[in-house]
């Protein structure tokens, strides 16, 4: 198995597990283990925030070009690193190769954006009521950076987080998922190897709440990036305000998919299948609730099953494979409990509906119809292969049906009616809206979500301005 070493980096230098607590690190599509991972100690986060704060005078200092650089240059070696790091990443997490080369392909587009627009941060100057005085408006990067991601993209993620920083001119922990080490390590060798100076990036890996706490706590510390679960968003929330420290909080989704009788039922279902079951369902913009207008409803349920009926199930490094495992032991018995407590309130399993026999970390692609609006799927984030199928009557009904819960971060329509588009777009109380496709992320493109599904975008020219801060100069 060709699963590289791991290891912490702190100020410039790989810390191994020798002499260290470690951590186990699990291939989901077996259940056996393939490496441990070094827990850092209390010691290594001292140095980590020390180096990260000794380095910051000197980032902020370097050359938007010369930062730019670097960044492009590691870029390049991501893509030339794509296949390995693909590997890499379905050996730890399960998704198929071909997505997690494709993830590894899309981290090096955001180094690209980001080398960029990190030479565009740009200021102004205010015309003065005053002679003689110039005032100005400068955009100044905010300061060390702790960043936390997840496990479900753990390139991509950390790319978002990593790039912006850096390009702003802030340094960063980062703290990977423990379930997908090697992955985020990933960009720190391609950065290290492009010549980012020693401190710049730290990356540290533990138990995520004491490692959250403390580096949050840490007067060093001047802003929190995090992308995870509603839950943990609201305890980062809670301890970077304690700080006054600025935060970007990319959390939890439940997508509604709107699909009017004017939209091409079949299309869409098929469609709607290969975004809902990529990486297993386990994308916090995956669409979940369709709600399909009733003149539409059957014929939309019996072509998802039929597009169901095409995917194959099995281990991400297999030729072939189109869904892979669940990331991780107890993603299983969460989904199980959720389409449990569907079916004991009415709900219908089309398709699916149970694990898949054998080692691993398998579940069927799941669609459930005949639901109960109070059925915990219907107000709870599966984060899994599991749709829903819901009939609605007008317009009106389906944006009442859409916002009803708390979250806020991607939704979908589709309607061949300019009018119905517009409506839907001015009235969905989501982040991010994509009108008769199913595509929402891209380097160039802000995302972001409102309501309980956080605040702050990464991506686009938005994702810079949370490492930056502004300041006022008015000079006579």
């Amino acid at each position: 198995m060709d699963y590289p070493e791991l290891a912490l980096l702190i100020g410039g230098e790989w810390r191994d597990t020798a002499g260290r607590d470690t951590l186990p690190v699990i291939d989901p599509a077996t259940g056996g283990e393939i490496a441990r991972l070094p827990v850092a100690s209390i010691a290594d986060l001292d140095d980590a925030l020390e180096s990260a704060a000794k380095a910051f005078p000197l980032w902020r200092d370097t050359p938007a070009f010369d930062r730019y650089n670097i960044l492009r240059r590691a870029a390049e070696l991501l893509r030339l690193r794509a296949d390995a790091i693909g590997r890499a990443t379905t050996i730890e997490q399960g998704k198929p190769l071909a997505e997690s080369t494709a993830e590894a392909h899309a981290a090096a587009d955001i180094f690209d954006w980001f080398a960029e627009e990190g030479r565009r941060t740009y200021g102004r100057i205010i015309p003065t009521r005053v002679a003689g005085v110039r005032d100005m408006v400068l955009r100044q990067p905010i300061g060390p950076v702790a960043a936390f991601t997840p496990w479900n993209f753990p390139i991509t993620i950390p790319a978002r987080k990593i790039a912006a920083a850096i390009a702003a001119g802030c340094t960063v922990i980062l703290k990977p998922a423990e379930e997908t080490p090697a992955t985020g390590l990933a960009l720190a060798h391609a950065l290290v190897d492009a010549g980012l100076p020693a401190g710049v990036l730290n990356v540290v890996f533990g138990v995520p709440a004491t490692i959250s706490e403390y580096l949050i706590r840490s007067p060093e510390i001047r802003k929190v990036t995090f992308t995870g679960s509603t839950a943990v968003g609201r305890q980062i929330a809670h301890l970077a305000a304690e700080g006054i420290k600025k935060a970007t909080l990319e959390l939890g989704g439940h997508a509604p998919v709107l699909v009017f009788d004017d939209a091409d039922v079949e299309k869409v279902a098929r469609l709607a299948v290969r975004s809902k079951f990529r990486n297993a369902g386990q994308i916090c913009i995956a669409p979940t609730r369709f709600f399909v207008q009733e003149a539409s409803h059957d014929r939309f349920v019996a072509a998802f099953a039929d597009a169901i009926g095409t995917l194959r199930v099995g281990n991400g490094l297999d030729t072939g494979t189109t869904v892979g495992p669940l990331a991780h032991e107890r993603r299983g018995p969460a989904v199980g409990a959720l389409i449990d407590d569907a079916v004991s309130r009415g709900a219908r399993a089309v398709v699916g509906g149970s694990p898949v026999d054998g080692p691993g970390y398998f579940w069927q692609p799941t669609l459930l119809t005949e639901l109960d609006p109070a059925s915990r799927i219907m107000n709870e984030e599966p984060f899994g292969p599991v749709a829903l199928a819901v009939p609605f009557t007008d317009t009106d009904d389906a944006l009442r049906r859409a916002n009803e819960l708390s979250y806020g971060l991607a939704s979908y329509a589709f309607t061949e009616s300019v009018h119905t588009a517009y409506e839907v777009s001015e009235r969905m109380e989501a982040g991010m809206l994509a009108i008769n496709h199913f595509r929402l992320t891209g380097p160039e493109t802000p995302f972001g979500g409102v309501k309980e599904s956080g605040y702050g975008s990464e991506g686009g020219s938005e994702g810079i301005d949370g490492f930056l801060h502004t300041r006022f100069v008015s000079q006579a």
